[in-house]
């Protein structure tokens, strides 16, 4: 893992308003939290070795069959899974800029990265950029690989179409990343899950660990699974924000903003480093934005903000405005 991640605010005192992170940060949870505390007796007691009642469900969910789903602590666990299944292939392709846990977790394994490499990876959504690609175009990525892995772990905060579980598993060669810690904002719970042919997931369930995923996760996904909860009541509203935000960073002289189709959106800034951006947005306005300058390609001038309400962003245009006045 990189250092200097999203959502690090335990690094500085006073953050009232996070944007470093990407998951939607005004979820209520409170119905979830009085579930669990409700089923704390699963702690005495071991977990299923392997989540299949968790597994069967989300199949029902997405219209699948149970052998064509793998529950894992979180989508990052899935990665290594993945990673370690497949390193057998030796070579790895990666688009940069994107998540840097690809990289790291193939190179753990061995894997050289090239292009035209057997396994292919896309963050898609990607983080950082926001940028989607149609299904079509993986359709034709999947066809130039051996296998390809799809990380759709934002695939909940955006409207652009995306490949679903069932065209994927009819390709034959794709993986699918799902992250349950993003789509319901869940992140210290570690719940993703793949979805792909049952021949695939069958080699991935050989290196899976017994009990990873912990009782309490389990009982999490299967309450918000039951409940149909939805985080984002009103997700075009608050994408249309993102936009708006935007559009408002994009008309600050000296900062530039790249086209998202997401809730979290690219930028640069001219007169200083988004590292020196960071520090006196928090140090002196409560603000966390993402430094963005250790994504492989990008430079210390590129950062990163996910869309807060709008008052939030408002506030978060005037400070960087502020901020530029002392430069």
């Amino acid at each position: 893992m990189i250092d200097g991640h999203g959502d690090d605010r335990h690094l500085y005192g006073g953050i009232s308003i996070n944007f470093s992170s990407n998951i939607y940060s005004h979820a209520d949870l409170s119905e979830l939290r009085e579930h669990l505390a409700g089923c704390l007796d699963v702690i005495g007691s071991y977990p299923e070795p392997a989540p299949l009642t968790l597994e069967s469900l989300i199949a029902r969910t997405e219209g699948i069959e149970a052998d064509q789903v793998l529950v894992t602590s979180g989508a990052t666990d899935a990665i290594y899974l993945l990673a370690q299944t497949f390193c057998h292939m030796q070579a790895y392709e990666v688009k940069h800029p994107t998540f840097s846990e690809y990289d790291d977790a193939c190179r753990l394994f061995g894997m050289t990265e090239g292009l035209g490499a057997p396994v292919c990876w896309i963050c898609n959504p990607n983080n950082p950029t926001g940028a989607v690609l149609p299904p079509d175009e993986l359709k034709q990525l999947a066809r130039r690989h051996q296998l390809l892995i799809v990380d759709q772990s934002y695939e909940d905060y955006t409207l652009a179409p995306l490949l679903s579980p069932q065209e994927a598993i009819g390709c034959g060669n794709i993986i699918l990343i799902h992250s349950m810690t993003k789509r319901y904002a869940v992140p210290g719970l570690r719940l993703g899950y793949l979805t792909a042919p049952a021949p695939l997931l069958s080699e991935v369930r050989r290196h899976c660990r017994p009990w990873a995923v912990n009782a309490l996760a389990i009982e999490a996904g299967k309450w918000l699974l039951q409940r149909r909860f939805r985080l984002i009541s009103h997700l075009s509203a608050y994408l249309d924000e993102a936009q708006r935000l935007g559009r408002r960073l994009g008309g600050v002289e000296g900062i530039s903003v790249m086209p998202t189709q997401t809730n979290f959106m690219l930028c640069t800034i001219e007169q200083a480093t988004a590292a020196e951006l960071k520090q006196w947005l928090a140090h002196e306005r409560g603000m966390l934005i993402r430094d963005a300058s250790n994504f492989r390609s990008l430079t210390p001038h590129h950062f990163r903000v996910a869309a807060g309400l709008p008052c939030e962003n408002s506030a978060l245009v005037k400070a960087i405005h502020q901020f530029l006045s002392t430069k």
